[in-house]
């Protein structure tokens, strides 16, 4: 049987194979004119290939769905509890069976997934799991389709700047800022204030301050693995 050479390579320690980084975001969620509906999925994916390059972690892809409150209506999404069992556990129960990974940083960039926290001590106690959840860039990155992921959209390269000027209509993007969707903003004083701080500054593209947020979302998840292998290697 082949040994494998768990601490050859840029790794941290050869225990950071037993660590996934699985991203979740959302693939059908309007952004706007000027950012693509999976813009989440593709910021939360990035987020976690670049954790999983610099320390060594496994890299798990990312998982194709989310959910959302059931107030926020610019997108499809699915039921939480059938994504928590029917798509987050098996794919966990797959890397631990697969990789022998017992330990998960989950890398949201997607608001509404933050209604799985609620089910991550069920999913240790049945999978034998250590899951952290990670939302730094949801926490950063201010109102929704709005400067921060233009910013950081434009660094990754998938805004279409020529519909920047498009993007602020919020008659037919009510999406930006959340501006136009009234049942949410009712419902959350947080969505509210972050339309009227849209409806106030507008929007602009900014790759400072877009490489900044990145690097800020990039350099806390490491925190989290680094966190979940100093815990491996004090058992060992």
């Amino acid at each position: 049987m082949v040994k494998l050479r768990y601490s050859s390579g840029k790794v941290l320690s050869g225990n950071v194979h037993k660590i996934g980084v699985l991203a979740l975001g959302s693939h059908m969620e309007n952004h706007g004119a000027a950012l693509p509906i999976d813009t989440d999925s593709k910021i939360a994916a990035y987020l976690s290939l670049q954790v999983a390059l610099r320390t060594g972690a496994k890299f798990l892809g990312i998982l194709y769905a989310a959910t959302e409150y059931d107030y926020v209506k610019h997108g499809k999404h699915m039921d939480v509890q059938d994504l928590v069992e029917k798509r987050l556990k098996p794919t966990l129960q797959a890397a631990w069976k697969c990789l022998k990974i017992d330990k998960i940083v989950l890398v949201n960039g997607h608001g509404g997934n933050l209604l799985v926290k609620n089910h991550i001590p069920k999913l240790e106690k049945e999978l034998g799991l250590k899951i952290l959840f990670n939302n730094k860039v949801v926490e950063i990155e201010g109102p929704h389709a709005g400067t921060g992921e233009l910013s950081m959209g434009a660094v990754l390269g998938i805004v279409d700047v020529e519909r920047l000027e498009e993007h602020c209509h919020f008659e037919k993007y009510p999406e930006v800022g959340m501006v136009g969707l009234k049942e949410a903003r009712n419902a959350s004083k947080g969505i509210d204030n972050g339309a009227r701080e849209l409806l106030n500054r507008g929007v602009c593209v900014d790759l400072e301050l877009g490489e900044y947020l990145l690097e800020s979302a990039i350099e806390n998840i490491i925190k989290d693995v680094v966190y979940l292998l100093n815990e491996t290697e004090k058992i060992e």
